[in-house]
């Protein structure tokens, strides 16, 4: 099973959560400060980290920043705040995934399982997705209709095909509005929304077997986005 990073302040949700991960197998290593999960998480190399954003040190914001200066660890935000703001912030910042308190357990376990799915087949080099009756090959820079289907031949400007790139190399996470717009078109047209709108609709037109009620490229409102294989 995995190597999880379990951040949290509250002493006895983390004995609560250390001992549920165990008995699932997971080997688990514990921090109760932002510095400690900085020191653990270099040290120890964990494969995912579930994450408090109230830390009594360093806000978690700043942990998930400082994770992503040097590694793609799956971070699993679990916070309470509940705000559409710090969401994003959170996903902008890097996060993978976001669960609010109060939480199930069978929940933060699905989203765990999800997350370490979504790391495996990122690191598997696959480079052919599908998306409705298409076959997309990234590394061709190719659309093709699936075998027996009566989908039409698609062709994708390149800017479609940056958008469809970012989407699809993170598989189920959920994307922040201003991340998916700067890896796009650049961290200095962070704040414009326009574009991405836009592109996403042609490409659901486009991708979409129902673009009026998309299954894969899906807006998560006040979150942001996620592509859903």
């Amino acid at each position: 099973m995995s190597r999880i990073l379990l951040v949290e302040d509250d002493p006895q949700l983390l004995k609560a959560m250390r001992i549920t991960l165990r008995a699932r197998g997971h080997d688990v290593i514990i921090a109760a400060t932002g510095a400690r999960a900085l020191s653990e998480a270099a040290a120890s190399r964990p494969d995912l980290v579930v994450l408090d954003l109230g830390l009594p040190d360093i806000d978690g914001l700043d942990v998930i920043s400082g994770l992503r200066g040097w590694t793609s660890v799956p971070i699993i935000v679990l916070s309470g705040r509940t705000g559409g703001s710090d969401k994003v912030a959170a996903l902008d910042a890097g996060a993978d995934d976001y669960v609010t308190k109060p939480f199930g357990v069978e929940e933060l376990l699905a989203r765990i399982r999800a997350a370490t799915r979504r790391a495996a087949s990122t690191d598997d080099g696959t480079a052919t997705v599908t998306i409705g009756d298409h076959t997309i090959d990234l590394a061709a820079k190719r659309v093709d209709p699936r075998p027996g289907s009566t989908a039409d031949d698609v062709r994708l400007t390149p800017t479609e095909w940056r958008l469809l790139e970012a989407f699809v190399q993170h598989p189920g996470k959920l994307i922040g509005q201003r991340a998916l717009i700067a890896e796009v078109w650049g961290p200095a047209n962070s704040a414009d929304s326009s574009n991405l709108r836009l592109y996403l609709n042609r490409l659901r037109r486009k991708l979409e077997p129902d673009p009026s009620r998309p299954r894969h490229l899906i807006t998560e409102p006040g979150m942001g986005y996620r592509f859903q294989p």
